[in-house]
């Protein structure tokens, strides 16, 4: 297998060098050996301009399972606009050395050696360095900005603040994620014995406290002093539907920073929002990355700095919306209530007032139904490419396995869902523990329900109030349509903790927070 990915980067490499020769521009593709404080070396590009003097730089991490010819075609246009750019593949993939890491301690300083290499053997200007990254890459950057101040720019697109809230927001671990990540890294890198031990233990479902240990120390969140001391510009982008780190968490963490900053927020799955840009396609992530380096670091007035610092374009609309803070996003929250379900197929009302001051529901825990977060990168990434959500039919949701809730129909004019929805729901558990996922769905007239925000939650304990934030969204919610709820126990997406034919009875005292702006 090793034998394979070398051959394979060698050929990727010459397919690069012959279709990019050097234009007058650039001085054209080197290819180097960064030495880790450890020893280890890490493979990277760099590509200069070709005017004499000194240029801003900047260095690109690579993703996970991916090396430094990633960026090439970002590389290429960075150069001819006046930049310095060095790629690296991360420690542990392809054929830089070492093991895998997974954002710790020594990919921390990894990325500062790429920080020293660039200012030793290029012409960079030392003051004017910036760090961009995509998935694995962004979470590094992040990372690496709060602990090395001479980062004076970020780019962290579809990463993560928070490891511990992706691995298992909601006390629930995220089955086909970390299958992903973890077949990922064994084909294209060399796991080391920390990474095993851990994903063994998250498998198994153990030693919770040293998980959040490992994690924290991989989480910019934790660093949040630090990278607002050293006051590097931070751009954000994220895909509403990202399985792999989901949105909320850089939320808290885009609030905490008090740095030149901007998030952007739109359909799509983890780094699909980005990918074309990487084939050097127009792509309006990157489009902000080069804006963002222009205004902080080449001295270019793109306007930026002036502009709102959140950026929303909605699932189903071609709009791009902009707000001064996240606080502005929303400009109230509407409390529905869950009623109690009635009539052949079960349904009960979501209305900001109940008719009914005492009920409850009971459901089989542990099967599946219609209702469904989909497949891991592909659902959401395909939503973000073509516009169509995930879709069920209402009916057909199976009320003995699922609670629904649905709302009267919207006014004219619709709503206009934006931000985070919140579940509260006290819930017992025939089991002394139990997981529940709630949908959110767009219901027209023949009950066809379109999907635009679900979360997990999993608690221990025969009973508790959920208290759960749903994927943060920004959707319109047509006039006449309906609002739904759906609360089922099974999704393929998580690993749940119910017993198959146990029993989740919900209550009174539920509702349903709907942001609107």
């Amino acid at each position: 297998m090793r034998r394979l990915v070398v051959v394979l980067s060698l050929f990727l490499m010459s397919l690069v060098v012959v279709a990019a020769p050097a234009s007058a521009a650039t001085t054209g593709f080197h290819w180097n050996d960064i030495t880790a404080t450890d020893g280890v070396k890490l493979k990277s590009n760099v590509i200069e301009p070709g005017a004499p003097g000194r240029h801003p730089g900047v260095v690109l991490v690579a993703s996970w399972a991916l090396n430094d010819l990633q960026y090439l075609a970002q590389e290429k246009r960075l150069a001819e606009a006046g930049y310095v750019v060095l790629s690296y593949t991360t420690r542990g993939f392809w054929l830089s050395g070492g093991t895998i890491d997974v954002a710790g301690p020594k990919d921390v300083a990894d990325a500062s050696s790429a920080v020293d290499w660039l200012i030793a053997n290029t012409g960079v200007d030392p003051g004017r360095i910036g760090i961009v990254g995509l998935s694995y890459g962004g979470g590094i950057s992040l990372l690496a900005a709060a602990h090395d101040a001479r980062i004076r720019a970020v780019g962290s697109l579809s990463g993560w603040s928070d490891l511990e809230a992706s691995l298992r927001g909601g006390e629930t671990r995220r089955a086909q994620a970390a299958w992903f990540l973890q077949t990922a890294g064994r084909l294209a890198g060399r796991p080391s014995p920390e990474m095993n031990r851990v994903l063994d233990d998250y498998w198994a479902d153990r030693n919770a406290e040293g998980l959040q240990q490992w994690a924290r120390q991989r989480s910019v969140r934790y660093s949040i002093d630090a990278i607002n001391r050293n006051h590097p510009a931070v751009l954000i982008t994220q895909s509403f539907g990202d399985s792999i780190f989901p949105a909320n968490q850089m939320l808290d963490f885009y609030t905490a920073l008090n740095t030149p900053k901007r998030i952007e927020l739109a359909p799509g799955d983890h780094a699909t929002v980005e990918l074309s840009g990487l084939a050097g396609l127009p792509n309006h992530a990157w489009t902000s990355v080069r804006r963002w380096l222009d205004q902080y670091l080449g001295g270019v007035d793109t306007g930026v700095g002036e502009e709102p610092g959140v950026v929303l374009r909605p699932h189903n609309s071609s709009a791009v919306e902009h707000y001064r803070d996240w606080a502005h996003v929303a400009g109230h929250s509407d409390r529905l209530l869950l009623g109690a379900p009635r009539g052949v197929i079960a349904t009960g009302g979501l209305s900001p007032v109940s008719t009914v001051t005492t009920w409850s529901r009971r459901i089989r825990a542990g099967h599946p139904t219609v209702a469904e977060g989909g497949v891991a990168l592909l659902t959401n990434g395909l939503e973000g490419l073509t516009g169509i959500p995930p879709i069920v039919s209402l009916p057909l949701v199976s009320r003995r396995d699922a609670g629904v809730w649905v709302s009267g129909a919207a006014p004219a004019g619709g709503w206009k869902i934006r931000g985070v929805p919140y579940l509260h729901a006290p819930v017992t558990s025939s089991r002394p523990a139990g997981t529940v996922i709630a949908y959110l769905y767009d219901v027209n007239a023949v009950g066809i329900g379109k999907l635009f925000s679900h979360a997990p939650v999993t608690w221990s304990g025969s009973s508790t109030t959920v208290e759960l934030p749903l994927q943060v969204t920004a959707y319109d919610l047509p006039s006449g349509h309906r609002l739904a709820l759906v609360i089922d126990t099974k999704d393929t997406l998580y690993l749940d903790a119910n017993v198959r034919n146990s029993a989740i009875t919900f209550g009174s005292g539920s509702w349903l927070d709907v942001p609107i702006a």
